[in-house]
């Protein structure tokens, strides 16, 4: 007899989320043309080539999760959700120093450590109390051991997830940490503590040119900036030619593969085909 045999990733979620972002986009007059994981998204616009074949984990920390992807062989291997994310470490500074929401935002991201021992015992931050009352007074060093406290259980989660995985040994590129949180202060050197891996933070620039608006290249836009790469590959012209010159070259002579049809974002990328074809100088350049 024949047998076929396959390895497949296989990616599940919730109906109900996936119905509500539908709904969304459709209200908004548009249409979806495919769904990607968000570290999948992230990992296009952060990770290189060479980090993904050599072996890479990414840990895109946003605001209610933690997503992590790994990769080995330019294949993703492992994909995880951990459900803790940014919001969580906001809220234990909202109840652990009696503050407002938008105060504990602010304390974090301004004030934090994601290592209390960097701190300065000595250091004091003064917050404007409620309804004329008097500005509370908060130590930077208790806020720092509220945010290590937290940070270490989620990447105590993220290096069960590598463990697991099988790969903690063959992860040549190490870590790369992205998304909101991964701009704490002195959490790539917590990573790198924990889990004994080499970590950099990852900038969604791997693709990007010079821009005019710098902000966009913060690591809090990792995913969106993957989708527009994502989207922007099913519409340049080189794409399909670049994918077609290594079918070809992987294919025996006489058979030539078709071009994989273009599946994502293509109602809205199509409209704006023609602008872009525009700029196209005659060596096909931007």
């Amino acid at each position: 007899g024949v047998r076929l045999e396959a390895d497949f990733h296989i990616i599940t979620a919730q109906t109900n989320a996936i119905n509500n972002i539908n709904k969304c986009i459709r209200r908004g007059g548009l249409e979806i043309a495919d769904l990607i994981l968000e570290p999948l998204a992230s990992s296009l616009a952060v990770l290189s080539d060479e980090e993904k074949e050599a072996g890479v984990c990414l840990i895109d920390i946003g605001g209610g999760t933690t997503d992590i992807a790994i990769f080995y062989d330019n294949i993703i291997r492992h994909s995880a959700v951990i459900p803790f994310g940014g919001n969580i470490v906001t809220n234990d500074i909202k109840q652990g120093l009696m503050v407002l929401p938008q105060q504990a935002e602010q304390l974090k991201t301004r004030f934090g450590k994601a290592i209390a021992e960097e701190a300065s015992p000595n250091e004091i931050v003064s917050i404007p109390g409620i309804r004329n009352r008097a500005a509370k007074e908060i130590s930077v060093k208790n806020l720092s051991n509220i945010i290590q406290a937290r940070m270490e259980e989620v990447i105590e989660m993220a290096h069960s997830e590598i463990i697991g995985s099988g790969f903690e040994n063959r992860l040549a590129g190490g870590i790369v940490i992205t998304g909101g949180g991964s701009q704490l202060s002195n959490l790539k050197q917590l990573v790198e503590y924990m889990t004994g891996m080499d970590t950099r933070i990852g900038y969604p620039n791997e693709h990007l040119g010079k821009s005019k608006i710098e902000s966009v290249k913060s690591p809090m836009y990792a995913t969106a900036i993957g989708l527009v790469l994502s989207g922007f590959r099913s519409l340049d012209e080189r794409e399909d030619r670049y994918k077609e010159a290594r079918e070809v070259v992987k294919t025996a002579k006489g058979k030539r593969p078709a071009v994989a049809s273009r599946n994502f974002f293509t109602e809205i990328l199509n409209k704006t085909k023609g602008l872009l074809i525009d700029d196209l100088d005659e060596k096909n350049e931007y």
